[in-house]
């Protein structure tokens, strides 16, 4: 009989994984996680000590930081494959999944249909012929190099890929290697795995091409697959069901899809709600259940366009953009730095980028060139934007499959501050308090139109004072509203002083915090 290693990939909710990885193993499975180490050294503690005592759970012995769309999320799959491979030699199949999948079959129907069909269960599209990119990038994540993160530096990322294609600095996959495409979640066999990992290691220009692709993990395990294994022997499918809206956003599962899901063919789903409970305990109970029958429909992506199709609003098919009562979603945290110094902020949101994995996304309801992702259309303008203010970021929040997100406003923008902290997210604001010299507020005038290249010195001194009380009025009013979770930092304040704020604000450890306090010339004009 097979037995299934599980390659779970995670960085939040210690235990929610202890109890995924309970249920994962008790029909006698095993599992490898790889834990975020962007994630608190302490709650990687936690989830080792309450996983101790669990002979089928195994962690790589290399904790990698992973970001969206880079190399170091196949990194990471590697390391915990590797693990895997070592730890449980009975092990006959490889499965990729995340913290947000749970399995909609039992045990004993997985392992009967990895038994009834010798083959690897991966979507390999050809990348260049197929249409399985929507929008955005296609041949550009390949022929061009990408270094940086597209989502904590958006500026440098589309810098350096504008500096390639100015300059025809373009470059071809390995040879003999054509590039497939497909879903991130997969099942292999054992020797599949086995034969991936010698490839790897005798051609070492395979990971040094895919390393600075963008979205590796959609490439390069579907590339080599299909590169080692016979079509005949390959399952051009997930074992995961996943569906997405017209927009490009992964649906999320809550209570009562539970029939829905065990409808399909499918052995996993992707994603469960944080909030779904009840689904999950229900879920978790049918993996180890004997003898159930499914009656296997597929009607999910049918049913859902039918019902999205004429905007129905309920518990399963979420409302659509333009309603009023849109909400980002109860599980979800949104952090919102504050400050009329834009470049002070700015500063702070690429130093959290770059220390955490959190998305950082600068003054998008303020700066109509903010940097953003295609949401068909609604981020077009800036007024759009603002309208739909809620929608925009649930989807954004969607695009990068986050549940936690930081943005900047700037401090005149009380109405949406409300609008935020009265949504069933958690909202948590930080001002940076910043020193205003007439040198800045006389450039601030200007940038604002207040003042023009030829306004008069004399003009300036009457318009300084007024200038300087509005800035100062907007920080109070924002202060009157009693927020919660409300933080505040200040440039006249030591580094030290600034750290407990930034790490209440950001939920991160002290030493991360200090990190972040310390960066330099972060108050710098």
């Amino acid at each position: 009989m097979g037995q299934f290693a599980y390659i779970l990939l995670c960085h939040k909710n210690v235990d929610a994984v202890i109890a995924q990885a309970a249920q994962l193993t008790a029909p006698g499975d095993a599992v490898a996680i790889h834990f975020d180490a962007r994630a608190p050294r302490s709650d990687f503690e936690r989830l080792k000590a309450g996983l101790a005592d669990n002979p089928n759970v195994v962690f790589p012995k290399r904790r990698l930081k992973c970001g969206w769309g880079e190399w170091s999320l196949v990194a990471a799959t590697l390391e915990a494959l590797r693990a895997a491979v070592e730890a449980f030699p009975r092990a006959t199949h490889f499965y990729l999944l995340s913290g947000d999948c749970m399995p909609i079959k039992t045990a004993e129907h997985a392992h009967a249909m990895i038994e009834d069909r010798d083959a690897d269960f991966i979507e390999c599209h050809d990348f260049f012929e197929s249409d399985w990119i929507k929008t955005g990038f296609r041949e550009e994540r390949l022929i061009y190099r990408h270094w940086f993160n597209e989502r904590t530096q958006a500026k440098r990322f589309y810098a350096s890929f504008k500096l390639q294609q100015r300059f025809g600095i373009t470059r071809q996959p390995p040879k003999g290697i054509q590039v497939m495409i497909g879903s991130q979640w997969w099942c292999l066999r054992r020797r599949t795995v086995e034969a991936l990992l010698d490839l790897i290691v005798s051609r070492p220009e395979i990971v040094r091409f895919f390393r600075t692709t963008w979205i590796p993990d959609e490439t390069f395990f579907q590339t080599l697959v299909h590169h080692l294994v016979p079509e005949t022997e390959i399952d051009c499918r997930t074992l995961t069901f996943l569906m997405f809206t017209d927009y490009g956003m992964p649906v999320t599962f809550y209570n009562d899809h539970y029939d829905l899901l065990l409808a399909q063919d499918y052995l996993f789903a992707r994603k469960i709600s944080a909030e779904a409970a009840d689904l999950k305990a229900k879920l978790g109970q049918l993996y180890s259940q004997t003898g159930v029958t499914f009656r296997t429909s597929n009607e999910g992506p049918r049913l859902f366009s039918f019902l999205t199709g004429r905007g129905r609003i309920g518990e399963r098919f979420a409302p659509r953009f333009w309603e009023k009562d849109s909400t980002l979603g109860r599980e979800r945290s949104l952090l919102i730095v504050t400050c009329k110094k834009w470049h002070v902020a700015k500063r702070l949101l690429h130093r959290i980028g770059s220390v955490s994995n959190l998305p950082t996304i600068e003054y998008l309801f303020d700066e109509e060139e903010t940097p953003l992702p295609d949401l068909g259309g609604i981020q077009a303008t800036l007024a759009k934007r603002t309208r739909h203010r809620r929608a925009m970021m649930r989807m954004l929040f969607d695009y990068y499959e986050t549940d936690q997100m930081l943005v900047c406003l700037d401090p005149s923008n009380l109405e949406l501050f409300r609008d935020f902290y009265s949504d069933r997210s958690e909202t948590r604001l930080l001002e940076i308090e910043c020193n205003y010299s007439d040198a800045y507020l006389e450039g601030h005038a200007k940038r604002v139109g207040l003042a023009g290249e030829h306004t008069s010195p004399e003009t300036f001194r009457t318009l300084l004072p007024t200038i300087r009380n509005d800035v100062f009025r907007e920080s109070e009013l924002i202060r009157d509203q009693n927020f919660p979770e409300f933080y505040r930092i200040r440039e006249r304040a030591e580094s030290s002083e600034n750290t407990g704020p930034l790490a209440k604000f950001l939920g991160i450890d002290a030493n991360k915090a200090s990190e972040i306090a310390e960066t330099e010339h972060l108050f710098v004009d």
